[in-house]
């Protein structure tokens, strides 16, 4: 299958109401067990990396064998940006060929993520490409200054008018989940979460992922939610394979910790209910 956008991905979850994973990936065996994963279960999937996994795995490196990868699939696959906050990195990722970015204003005013969240829906519209905007706050990620995001939901009162100001085509909500490891059983708010899937008609994001329950997941889809952003636990799957095997090789251990991230991504699809849905 060709590589595909997130739009068109994440209007057909809509229409027949399962949810999409969205992976991040940091190298070239991330991407295989993604895909792979997806291809087992004739799964859409979207994968990608965000802003802070950078010094990690730079655009130049990165984002071309993400693309290939893709376009080689036989499951459709999108390649989309995740978490960013600066012009110059949003301009970068334009020009490498994301097909979607996310714009994260949740660290500014409220007024000022209307303000430059409608800038640069302008610019990436221009472009083709699609936009995802936050509002409200998911906690559990820092900035540069170590300073770690607090929650703040999502007020169902402000989404239709955030969309309708900004022109952002996917919108990413809080509801009680965090970035990273639970340090508490989350509890989700599902009624606002509902409240706000009848106030707009854009696809909705979950982020934090990770450590939420089957129960979860199937109750923000069927609140509406079209797209679920999971790394911690991919990343901790394969970290449980290489301490497993702490005397295989280097590159035996790279195959171990692909086949548990593949396994780990797999249980997500099926949940998701994305499996088939090809």
């Amino acid at each position: 299958m060709a590589l595909y956008n997130m739009k068109e991905i994440l209007a057909d979850a809509q229409k027949r109401g399962y949810g999409v994973g969205f992976f991040n990936a940091v190298n070239l065996e991330m991407i295989r067990a993604y895909i792979e994963a997806a291809e087992e279960l004739d799964s859409p999937i979207i994968i990608g990396t965000a802003e802070a996994l950078l010094p990690i795995a730079p655009f130049e490196w990165i984002v071309p064998a993400m693309l290939e990868a893709a376009r080689r699939a036989k499951a459709p696959v999108a390649v989309h940006l995740d978490h960013t906050y600066h012009f110059k990195t949003l301009m970068q990722a334009l020009r490498a060929g994301f097909g979607s970015i996310m714009y994260d204003g949740s660290r500014e005013s409220h007024e000022n993520n209307l303000k430059h969240s409608a800038a640069i829906a302008r610019i990436v519209h221009g472009m083709g490409v699609g936009l995802e905007c936050e509002l409200g706050s998911v906690s559990g990620l820092t900035d540069e200054t170590g300073h770690e995001d607090e929650m703040v939901y999502t007020d169902p009162a402000e989404a239709a008018e955030f969309l309708e100001r900004t022109g952002a085509d996917f919108l990413a909500v809080s509801i009680g989940t965090q970035h990273g490891v639970y340090k508490a059983e989350p509890h989700l708010d599902i009624p606002r979460l509902k409240e706000i899937r009848a106030a707009v008609d854009a696809p909705l994001v979950l982020h934090g992922g990770s450590g939420l329950s089957d129960d979860d997941f199937r109750n923000t889809i069927d609140g509406g939610i079209a797209k679920i952003n999971v790394y911690t636990d991919i990343i901790l799957a394969g970290k449980r394979a290489l301490c497993e095997h702490p005397d295989a090789s280097y590159t035996d251990g790279l195959c171990l910790a692909r086949e548990a991230m593949k396994e780990a991504t797999v249980k997500k699809l099926r949940v998701f209910g994305s499996a088939g849905k090809a």
